[in-house]
């Protein structure tokens, strides 16, 4: 009687111990960990004496994803244009920046990302001396995917560098200046 007690449930303990297939993951296509961005740039030229303007160029960024939500980038970028008359010269400003990136979707093909950079700005065309200096700052932007490939960007930061007050004084100076900076344009992914 007991043999055939547990003959009639092995297999319902049998078919218990068995593990449903898991449904094949869908793929949403190729994953890519590069991306390049150029478009038109703005920074304001506080380091600069009787400046009340800022000045425009090209901003340009190349970005490495590690992992889904962070990476590092390397951004550039070339500011001549004086966006009025108002200034008294004709300064350039060149900045050279790198850091961490973190990113993330917001809805559908918009997705933001916050970056940190740390590297050096030159400020051209003008007595300040010297002429390079350390810089950093933090900024906040904003994708819009067009394609798997293209997409849209707008972002701006706050990028604070250490020039002199008075032109040719030798050394380093621990006045720090903060430049409002910002860029629009095209995003290719690869």
């Amino acid at each position: 009687m007991a043999a055939a007690i547990s003959a009639l449930l092995m297999p319902v303990a049998a078919s218990c111990q068995l593990a449903k297939e898991k449904a094949p993951a869908t793929t949403t296509g190729p994953t890519y960990k590069n991306e390049a961005f150029v478009g038109f740039g703005y920074t304001s030229i506080n380091q600069v004496n009787q400046s009340n303007n800022g000045l425009g160029g090209v901003s340009l960024s190349f970005t490495r994803d590690f992992g889904r939500f962070y990476g590092v980038t390397a951004e550039g970028g070339h500011y001549l244009f004086t966006i009025t008359h108002a200034n008294p010269t004709s300064p350039t400003v060149d900045q050279f920046l790198v850091g961490p990136v973190l990113h993330a979707p917001l809805y559908d093909n918009l997705s933001i990302f916050v970056h940190g950079l740390i590297g050096a700005v030159h400020t051209g065309n003008i007595s300040i001396q010297p002429d390079y200096s350390f810089a950093g700052g933090i900024g906040v932007g904003l994708d819009y995917s067009l394609s798997p490939h293209f997409g849209l960007r707008a972002y701006g930061d706050d990028i604070g560098s250490a020039f002199t007050l008075t032109p040719y004084q030798s050394g380093d100076s621990p006045h720090t200046h903060w430049n409002a900076h910002a860029a629009i344009g095209v995003t290719y992914k690869f």
